[in-house]
């Protein structure tokens, strides 16, 4: 089994699976996808509840043309099957695992997921699966973690005061010299493996230009996306991981000089100052593919 590759996607936004009005306004965010959750947001004693109320809204989520995911809850041994179960289908993209603490928890939910999409009548191996690198162990083994044919995306997260902050012992800073590593290593095990990165989390939800500082730092790494935590900070990180107009204007320009030089004989030429060649213009062409894709 091998799962296609995932459409980019700039903003995950976390929505509380027991709120179902903010689910049902959370699609005039704009988010490229929801992530409907099951897990740390919804208080215990409305867990089921929280499962029967996302279970109710997926249908309507996907007439409106909202991609979706849910966050099952894991308990301390195992991810919670009844939370698959009731949302495997047609109307959900995938689903999102917290805490995995290495590829065997990976293959683990890989069977859930066969078990559920068999009694759901849904194609098997049709569902995806973006683990949240959040121990140790997990981060370490960020390319096996990766390389698993149901992971689409691997989120390497480091919101402040949180899980990985815990798990690794350092201190969190707006500049976050202490997480480059970490990220970078989530960049290079995603790409590896032909996988999206995802980055995040910023929890100073109403700190717009840090959380802008924070996404651009992201996106320089190699990040393609952002998990977000409130509908108000979808438009910066959108903002962030789209090809600007001017960015379009100046790769397509690179595009049609490496076409003019290669009709006239040339492998390489000048363009606005600099160098390029085929390995340049092959980056142009994603860049302005992705900006395309973004548009649509």
């Amino acid at each position: 089994m091998s799962i296609s590759a995932m459409k980019p996607v700039r903003s995950m936004l976390f929505v509380p699976g027991n709120k179902p009005d903010w689910i049902e306004k959370s699609i005039t965010s704009k988010a490229d996808s929801l992530i409907l959750d099951l897990e740390d947001s919804v208080p215990a004693p409305l867990k089921v509840e929280a499962r029967g109320i996302v279970r109710s809204r997926l249908a309507w989520l996907a007439e409106q043309g909202q991609r979706v995911f849910v966050r099952i809850n894991r308990s301390p041994h195992l991810y919670d099957f009844e939370d698959i179960l009731a949302v495997v289908g047609p109307h959900i993209e995938g689903i999102v695992i917290s805490k995995p603490v290495g590829p065997e928890d990976i293959d683990t939910v890989s069977m859930m997921l066969s078990e559920a999409e068999y009694r759901n009548g849904v194609e098997l191996g049709s569902t995806r699966v973006i683990p949240l690198l959040e121990t140790a162990r997990a981060l370490e083994l960020a390319y096996e973690i990766a390389g698993r044919d149901r992971v689409s995306a691997i989120c390497g997260c480091t919101a402040k005061n949180a899980d990985v902050a815990r798990a690794l012992g350092y201190v969190w800073t707006p500049d976050g010299r202490e997480t480059l590593y970490l990220k970078s290593r989530a960049v290079m095990a995603a790409r590896a493996a032909g996988k999206l990165p995802i980055g995040g989390v910023w929890q100073q939800v109403r700190d717009l230009e840090g959380l802008r500082k924070s996404s651009l730092l992201d996106r320089n790494l190699g990040m393609s996306g952002e998990l977000a935590l409130h509908p108000s900070n979808v438009a910066v990180i959108n903002e962030v991981y789209s090809p600007s107009p001017e960015e379009v204007a100046f790769y397509e320009g690179m595009i049609a000089a490496l076409e003019q030089a290669q009709a006239n004989g040339r492998a390489s030429t000048i363009y606005d100052g600099e160098h390029i060649d085929i390995a340049h213009v092959k980056t142009a062409r994603e860049i302005v593919a992705l900006a395309k894709s973004f548009n649509a």
